[in-house]
């Protein structure tokens, strides 16, 4: 027998097609008072049935913990080849890779012979608050070039590579060498070929269908990164993209004899 506390199967159901509507429904995201004020649910409910749509990437929260459509959502829209903003899918992993680094976080795609940064979080310090958004940079000598170049999402112009610093590759059989070096390891380095005193570290972000669309990167002064910092800063970018990817629809294939 069904009760207002325990509702039937159907009841449940409608009730979460309701919050779940809400939350596409709405321009920005949603607050858990104003979902429950919306649906004229009790407050126990509300969370019940927003835990489960989570779970299932249904939904999902920002840093504040308001509520946006899910993964699932996400992944279908590009899967369709919706206008969904790459930006705002990508928002909540460059925040979180911000706020474990205190670095800069870029978000670069290709254009044409170079790669363009569409968004970017500041970094915590003073030194290295260079606002990239807009700015397009060649892309042998960055690491989000690198990594759009290794994995065919970009390609690089006819003539010589221009030289940014005295460490900028120039050479195509080393730079063939570097991108392979991309591939495997899963990330990419720029150290001080776009910009003297510049480090940036790049991880590949990947759509539903596997072909890399972005990458994602972390930059800071070489004297503040150092190499066993390098290092513990690439695993959190590769994480971040890897997150990012999934939230578009990727799912990596399994290796052969795994």
């Amino acid at each position: 027998m069904s009760t207002a506390g325990n509702p039937s199967g159907t009841q449940a159901v409608d009730r979460a097609a309701k919050l779940l509507s809400e939350v596409v429904h709405s321009t920005v995201p949603v607050t858990f008072t104003e979902l429950t004020a919306a649906t004229g649910l009790a407050k126990s409910t509300t969370s019940r049935l927003l835990l489960a749509l989570e779970r299932n990437g249904l939904v999902r929260r920002d840093d504040h913990g308001r509520f946006l459509p899910g993964e699932m959502f996400v992944s279908f829209a590009w899967r369709g080849g919706a206008d969904t903003s790459l930006v705002a899918v990508a928002q909540p992993f460059l925040d979180r890779l911000g706020k474990s680094t205190g670095e800069t976080i870029n978000l670069g795609v290709a254009n044409g012979p170079q790669a363009e940064t569409i968004a970017q979080v500041d970094c915590a310090y003073l030194i290295g608050g260079t606002n990239w958004v807009g700015l397009s940079v060649p892309l042998h000598a960055s690491a989000i070039g690198k990594v759009l170049l290794a994995h065919g999402a970009a390609q690089l112009s006819a003539g010589p590579m221009a030289r940014t610093t005295d460490k900028t590759i120039t050479s195509e059989a080393t730079l063939r060498a570097d991108l392979a070096g991309v591939r495997a390891r899963g990330y990419a380095v720029s150290d001080e070929e776009l910009e003297p005193g510049l480090i940036t570290i790049a991880a590949p972000v990947f759509r539903f269908d596997g072909t890399v669309v972005a990458a994602l990167s972390v930059s800071a002064p070489t004297s503040r990164m150092k190499r066993e910092t390098a290092m513990a800063v690439a695993r959190r970018c590769v994480e971040e993209a890897a997150g990012l990817s999934s939230a578009l629809g990727y799912r990596p294939r399994a290796r052969k004899g795994a």
